[in-house]
């Protein structure tokens, strides 16, 4: 598991979310409470986050959106791409990193193992050490609450971050709307 961060993805009716947590840690420290691990890509159409080294987020972000140019913004092709050349490549395979990605049609969670992982219920999927605080918060809200998707992403990080060491409640979220 990655002391790093939380990120947590929610897709449903028509609504693609994806949320972040702030804080940067090093060992037992906090280094940073405002980051931003999550951004759009391929012109506004994919949604992205990462867990693990901020330096190495970078690059992968880069790498990632690179093979959705590649594809023309195919969210599968570029996944299974991605995850080849992560795995491929020496120095980023030794990564302790995860990424999540989603758009309208798919969810996948990215890693240097060459994981190309689509979850199980299709429309929820977290990463990063409070991953698994927000994604069960996530799961009894969308059974059991009526909330706006991006409301359910803050709520459910919020309820990681009062939990996990290594997540503040400093959120952020970016949301695809179909049209």
């Amino acid at each position: 598991m990655f002391h790093a961060t939380t990120i947590l993805a929610y897709k449903k009716e028509g609504h693609a979310v994806i949320g972040g947590d702030g804080q940067v840690s090093f060992g037992n420290t906090v280094l940073k409470g405002n980051a931003t691990k999550i951004r759009t890509l391929y012109n506004g159409q994919v949604l992205a986050g990462f867990a693990g080294s901020t330096a190495d987020a970078f690059n992968l972000f880069d790498m990632f959106e690179s093979m959705l140019d590649n594809h023309k913004g195919d969210l599968l092709k570029a996944a299974v791409s991605f995850s080849k050349a992560w795995r491929k490549d020496k120095y980023l395979r030794r990564l302790e990193a995860m990424m999540l990605v989603l758009n309208h049609d798919h969810l996948f969670i990215l890693s240097g193992n060459g994981d190309v992982v689509e979850p199980e219920d299709l429309s929820i999927a977290a990463i990063g050490s409070g991953g698994n605080y927000a994604l069960a918060a996530a799961r009894a809200l969308d059974k059991h609450a009526a909330m706006a998707p991006e409301d359910l992403v803050r709520e459910s990080l919020t309820i990681a971050g009062e939990l996990c060491i290594y997540t503040n409640t400093n959120i952020k979220t970016l949301t695809l709307e179909k049209p």
